[in-house]
């Protein structure tokens, strides 16, 4: 269900307590080469999950200004749409200590200039910034409530016409979010769809 997180899932923790196992992956998104450092505790880190790709493949970027990743694990959005659209500010944003710090380091193992972490829940990190595109895949682990903040609070950091991109498990929570996402900003489109899982999107009007 997704309003009760798994015992298995420890990746929405502000402290990781268990000691850091590393992984480094090497993988390639939208064709271009990416190289990421993994740590137990945080999410997926022995590829990159079919949600994420997914999410990665079939996301659409502005021309410029303001991009942000919410729930950004060690960085994989964030860090890819930064490397696709260089005029792009990207911030990414993790309650996770142990996945900031991963994500700083894949920004300089894929050698981008555009984008930063920082750590902090929701959206409490960027409360002075508007977004000219958001993009998550949520922490489902730390259920429903969290998720429904995470969908009906980012429409106050958006700019007009700024679009929230959003990977969801089909299964898991899919018809609700979609519920969330029409009362959030009153409109949404399934922009890609596989492997059960789908890629929702809205735009603040």
């Amino acid at each position: 269900m997704l309003n009760r997180a798994k015992k298995a899932d420890h990746y929405f923790v502000q402290h990781p307590k268990s000691k850091p196992k590393l992984g480094f992956l090497s993988t390639h998104l939208r064709g271009r080469p990416f190289k990421f450092l993994t740590a137990s505790s945080v999410f997926s880190k022995r590829r990159i999950d079919p949600g994420t790709r997914l999410l990665i493949e079939s996301m659409i970027l502005p021309e410029s200004g303001y991009v942000l990743d919410m729930g950004c694990g060690y960085g994989a959005v964030g860090i890819a749409a930064a490397v696709f659209n260089p005029k792009l500010h990207v911030i990414m944003v993790d309650v996770n200590e142990r996945a900031v710090r991963l994500a700083k380091k894949n920004i300089e193992i894929n050698h981008v200039g555009n984008v930063e972490v920082r750590h902090g829940h929701l959206y409490e990190p960027v409360k002075n910034t508007v977004f000219d595109c958001i993009l998550s895949n949520p922490p489902v682990s730390a259920g429903l409530a969290t998720v429904k903040a995470l969908i009906t609070e980012a429409p106050r950091h958006m700019t007009e016409k700024a679009t929230f991109q959003m990977v969801v498990k089909s299964k898991i929570g899919g018809k609700r979010l979609q519920f969330i996402f029409e009362e959030a900003f009153g409109n949404f489109e399934v922009l890609a769809r596989e492997s059960g899982y789908r890629v929702l999107i809205a735009e603040k009007r």
